[in-house]
């Protein structure tokens, strides 16, 4: 349960919180544009690694409970938690190198001496594709969302228990 919390609520602070809180007129005033995109990289990368962690973690716990309990994981909740995970690592290790890529010749940082046309079409290349990253995060939050959901729900009964023995009395009563 602490896995799936974690990894919600970090996604969610991050989605609504600090992540906006990068592109704010006071920050614009502190680290004027790039600088203040170049910091929100710093802090999307640790998020991912935050995603790479708790999505590893989930899995091996469902892993777990179907080799240590004999509860064989619902597939709903497998797709869910692998998907999540596959998302955060298309994120993380092919896209966002991408999108850091097109900053950097949008606002021909660290040297780079690039015509208008490269930085109008990088520029065009980096927002299309961070709608798309937006999106996919979206898409990420919502099937975290239902993981925990998941997880925090009571489920079926335990698998080798019954809570009515051989005779039909309930030894609770």
């Amino acid at each position: 349960m602490t896995v799936a919390a974690v990894w919600f609520g970090a996604t969610v602070f991050f989605t609504f919180f600090a992540g906006p809180a990068f592109f704010t007129d006071e920050m614009k005033r502190l680290f004027p544009p790039p600088y203040n995109g170049a910091i929100a990289e710093f802090v999307i990368a640790r998020l991912f690694i935050l995603h790479y962690i708790c999505g590893s973690l989930a899995l091996l716990h469902l892993g777990a409970e179907w080799l240590y309990l004999g509860k064989e994981p619902p597939r709903l909740s497998a797709w869910v938690v692998g998907g999540a995970l596959a998302l955060s690592l298309i994120g993380g290790i092919w896209l966002q190198p991408k999108l850091k890529e097109w900053q950097r010749i949008k606002y021909e940082q660290y040297g780079l001496t690039k015509t208008a046309a490269e930085r109008a079409e990088a520029a065009k290349s980096f927002g299309m594709w961070h709608g798309i990253s937006m999106g996919m995060n979206l898409l990420t939050l919502a099937a975290l969302w239902l993981n925990l959901a998941r997880v925090i729900l009571p489920g079926e009964a335990p698998r080798f228990v019954s809570p009515v023995n051989k005779f039909g009395i309930d030894r609770r009563s």
